[in-house]
């Protein structure tokens, strides 16, 4: 009995040859950024010099947070145990959900709504904001995206949105996530910002990406802080130590500007 065969559209390998999405491995390196071949890989097709420049920032701006966040203290907390390396990067991989990381996907679910509701409905980008922010108050949720356990304003999201900007990125669902903003300024009384989080949405939204593909989109950028975390772990810090997610600060390069 012959055994069916099960394709994928993704990677094909040959002897001597390795495509992804149909272009060679070997002609991409050297010549097309990490940032464009990941879109490549993610979406099927390589992106413009605009969504190129976009993602670019979009893995840049959540490549680090620091020791406090979830995925952080895990990775460290595994590795002070004696694993190895990738096991206590997979440790911190594996706390990208919900709330460390998942806010992107929950965000970018959130705008998809509110854009789909403003255009069925023919209203502005505010009235549907309105009435989304109350669906969620009644239900006592938070919407996800906005606001920071640090940042008033997070330098990540205002760069983010002004690199869409000047690429012609932004549109209707950037939009709608400064009128969910502004909805919600006006019921609290107070600035509740887009987080980097919430620009990330935003953005990945109008280059449509899936939501499913959100905690992915971060994952792949934290892996590299992880491995930094990790590395440092095992080289420079004491075994089974307890690892404070407060008591701890940063011993490294004083802040330095960019050659030329």
């Amino acid at each position: 009995m012959t055994e069916s065969v099960w394709t994928q559209p993704i990677t094909k390998v040959e002897p001597d040859k390795v495509a992804v999405r149909g272009y060679r491995i070997d002609e991409l390196m050297g010549q097309t950024p990490f940032s464009h071949v990941v879109f490549l890989v993610l979406k099927g097709n390589l992106p413009t010099e605009a969504e190129g420049r976009v993602m670019d920032a979009i893995l840049v701006s959540s490549i680090d947070h620091g020791g406090t966040p979830p995925s952080a203290l895990a990775a460290r907390t595994v590795a002070s145990g004696g694993a190895p390396l990738t096991t206590a990067i997979a440790a911190g991989v594996m706390t990208v959900n919900r709330y460390h990381g998942g806010a992107i996907e929950g965000c970018m679910r959130v705008l998809h709504e509110a854009v789909h509701r403003q255009r069925e409905q023919g209203c502005d980008a505010l009235t549907a904001a309105r009435s989304l922010v109350a669906e969620f108050r009644e239900r006592r949720e938070r919407i996800p995206g906005f606001g920071h356990r640090i940042h008033t304003h997070d330098p990540r999201a205002a760069k983010l949105f002004a690199i869409a900007a000047e690429e012609g990125i932004a549109g209707a669902h950037v939009d709608m996530g400064y009128a969910i903003q502004q909805v919600m300024t006006d019921i609290l009384g107070k600035t509740l910002p887009m987080n980097v989080d919430g620009a990330i949405a935003a953005l990945l939204c109008e280059m449509a990406f899936p939501p499913e593909m959100g905690n992915g989109i971060f994952a792949i950028a934290r892996t590299v802080g992880l491995t930094a975390h990790v590395f440092d772990e095992i080289v420079n810090q004491r075994p089974m130590r307890r690892i404070s997610p407060t008591a701890q600060a940063y011993d490294g390069p004083e802040e330095r500007e960019l050659p030329g």
